[in-house]
């Protein structure tokens, strides 16, 4: 005889289902017991967002639980954990963001920033533009082209040398002895401060040219330090990613060794090659303690990276910060290093997005 449908117990993964509205009941219903309760212990924004997240959570689960059933109440509760633990993760990256954009932009559109330097702003200069109320004078393009010189000589010096050893690492080595020493050691340059190798740069150029020497070159050999491992490791996974089939194919040709892989394997995987180097690049752009030791601080433009000292934006965040150019008003020293904070994030961003971009221009192309 046939049980009734009515009859029939259901099991776990026949339960009831929520209405598709629960959600946003539950996320009502939590915004305002939130509010209610730091009406109680005193308004906070930031507290009442983390409560009323708290409290959805929690009744969105237990919602689950009363009419779904267990299994579909930990799946919720495991989901909440997850976007919990993204949203705390995404926190202090959001708080940056803002923090720089609200207190860079004043800065940034000031009239003559981007294309002016420090040369003759003075604390009279800062202290007439608070007291009349006036933008704020002073630049921040000496700086930049500082910054854009000494990262690209340092990619000058990169590029080739990570790039060759690389190649000798995929290509030569065999997996012999000398080949793990090298891949230790660039394991090891991968890890070390970045203030060992303005160091280093300024001992082996103080032992060359004279104590004291600081040039935008220094730093950029400090800088190159820094990239070389960032590039070796990236071109070394592009070039072990190559198919083999390519190489036995271009030897099968009779195609010699170096040939092959000028004309096969590096093409093949120039794409990953190129991304790496940007990257690298955008590793190294920020970059303070090197630059401290190595280029020192100047206020008007040089362009001659191996002669006198040369500003960078991140020694010119440094120095608006830590010595103002007026002490009795550093409002427009911060205005200044704030909105050179804000140009540095950009010029990362800007670089990052690049990398993409280069990664997707030189992608082998596999479509007839």
């Amino acid at each position: 005889m046939a049980v009734p449908m009515t009859e029939r117990k259901r099991s776990a993964l026949t339960r009831g289902r929520l209405p598709t509205y629960t959600p946003h009941v539950v996320a009502g219903s939590a915004i305002v017991v939130a509010a209610a309760l730091m009406a109680l212990i005193g308004f906070n924004a930031f507290g009442w967002g983390v409560l009323s997240a708290v409290l959805f959570a929690a009744g969105n689960v237990a919602s689950s639980a009363i009419v779904e059933g267990r299994r579909k109440a930990v799946d919720k509760l495991v989901t909440s954990v997850v976007v919990g633990a993204f949203l705390v993760a995404l926190l202090p990256l959001v708080s940056v963001i803002w923090t720089v954009l609200v207190n860079g932009v004043p800065g940034l559109l000031a009239p003559g920033f981007l294309g002016t330097s420090m040369n003759g702003v003075t604390g009279a200069v800062d202290n007439a533009s608070v007291a009349n109320h006036t933008p704020v004078l002073g630049g921040v393009y000496h700086a930049m082209l500082g910054s854009v010189l000494i990262t690209l000589w340092a990619t000058v010096i990169s590029v080739p040398v990570g790039l060759l050893t690389s190649i000798y690492l995929v290509e030569y080595s065999a997996d012999n002895k000398f080949s793990k020493v090298i891949t230790f050691l660039v394991d090891v340059m991968t890890g070390i401060p970045s203030i060992v190798a303005g160091l280093f740069a300024a001992a082996f150029f103080g032992l060359v040219m004279g104590p004291g020497t600081k040039t935008g070159f220094v730093a950029a050999v400090a800088l190159s330090v820094l990239m070389i491992p960032v590039v070796v490791r990236s071109s070394e996974e592009m070039l072990k990613i190559v198919p083999n089939e390519l190489r036995e194919a271009a030897y099968a040709l009779g195609v010699r060794k170096w040939r092959t892989i000028l004309k096969v394997v590096i093409p093949t995987a120039i794409s990953g090659i190129a991304s790496g180097v940007t990257l690298a690049i955008a590793r190294v752009i920020g970059e303070t303690a090197p630059l401290l030791v190595t280029a020192g601080f100047a206020s008007q433009i040089n362009s001659n990276v191996f002669a006198g000292w040369m500003a960078s934006l991140p020694t010119f965040i440094y120095t608006q910060i830590m010595t103002p150019t007026s002490p009795s008003n550093p409002d427009p020293s911060a205005q200044r290093a704030w909105a050179a904070a804000l140009l540095l994030i950009l010029l990362v961003m800007l670089l990052n997005l690049g990398a993409r971009l280069v990664a997707r221009i030189f992608a082998p192309k596999t479509g007839r």
